[in-house]
């Protein structure tokens, strides 16, 4: 661990209280010159370290700061390998390209921003500095590549559960099949998984979850083309430390999730938090639009729909939205 990393963790396992320079240096075996710098270099990537004149350095209660130490401080140790960056361009791009190097299952890839973010079906995942928190988790599951539709789910569930916990249950978070988190009807995070497959065997090398989620509104408000659709956790009210604690909150439920056996045991949270069941919706698909009701959720994870002639079908994969009354 560096010193800049080091001064990081102490002050973030000290949050609100002020560390002396000189303890600090004594508790690392560093000088005090040392611990200057890496308070500046520290302050330069965007940590907010304030100081008090004969008293020490600290990190305020309401810092919002994302940091792997921040993180890794509220995990309790979980074997997960934290990797935070101020700015991406995609963090499912990068983390498959970590995967490919060998990179463990549980390596995490946190950014503040992305500038080229991923939706699915080659949707842009708007993804701006300041206003939300993008992670990519490296999975290796023993799972057949037709079973992976459960890594999305179990995520939702997990997100859901992780956006109760930090609120103390003031937000009530639904899923809409099958990757879109939303709050009063509003999308407020998405989730993408990636994979890689054998062809050989037809399991999963590895899968990549990627979840973006607005715990802001941001600056200027969301651009026009997604203004009525999108939402945010806490709207302009900023909170503190939320950043650091949503993000290990979510990876602590992953955590617990992906130790289980995956799939089953979030079937009955998922189908609870949904809000299509019982809705007219429309399926889309490569060449047209359908009119259907969604009926449920079955053993599989797939979305059970009516359409108007009466057939029904099991989805696994695409697009679906509420049908407008008319």
């Amino acid at each position: 661990m560096t010193t800049k990393e080091r001064v990081l963790e102490i002050l973030e396992n000290n949050r609100g209280r002020e560390i002396s320079g000189e303890s600090l240096a004594a508790d690392m075996g560093v000088s005090r010159n040392a611990v200057w710098k890496a308070i500046k270099e520290l302050r330069r990537s965007g940590v907010m370290i304030s100081a008090k004149p004969k008293a020490g350095y600290f990190l305020a209660k309401d810092d919002n700061s994302l940091s792997k130490e921040g993180i890794a401080a509220l995990l309790d140790d979980l074997p997960l390998t934290i990797d935070v960056r101020q700015s991406v361009t995609s963090t499912n791009d990068l983390l498959k390209e970590i995967a490919y190097t060998g990179a463990p299952q549980g390596y995490a890839l946190i950014a503040s921003e992305q500038t080229a973010g991923k939706g699915r079906l080659g949707r842009r995942f708007y993804s701006p500095a300041g206003s939300g928190v993008y992670i990519s988790l490296l999975l290796r599951p023993q799972m057949r590549a037709e079973d992976s539709l459960f890594i999305t789910t179990s995520a939702a569930v997990a997100v859901c559960r992780a956006i109760e916990k930090v609120s103390d249950g003031n937000l009530s978070p639904k899923i809409k099949w099958v990757n879109d988190i939303y709050i009063n009807l509003k999308k407020v995070c998405g989730i993408l998984t990636e994979a890689s497959v054998s062809f050989e065997s037809g399991q999963l090398d590895f899968a990549v979850l990627g979840i973006g989620i607005n715990i802001t509104t941001p600056e200027g408000d969301f651009p026009e083309d997604i203004k009525d659709k999108a939402t945010s956790l806490f709207g302009r009210t900023d909170q503190g430390n939320i950043r650091n604690r949503l993000t290990a909150g979510i990876l602590r439920e992953l955590y617990d999730q992906f130790g289980r056996q995956t799939g089953e045991y979030y079937l009955s949270e998922y189908r609870k938090r949904q809000f299509l069941i019982d809705c007219d919706i429309n399926v889309v698909k490569p060449e047209r639009t359908i009119a259907a009701r969604a009926l449920g959720v079955d053993d599989r994870a797939r979305l059970l729909v009516r359409y108007e002639d009466g057939t029904t079908e099991a989805l696994s994969s695409g697009e679906v939205s509420i049908r407008p009354m008319s």
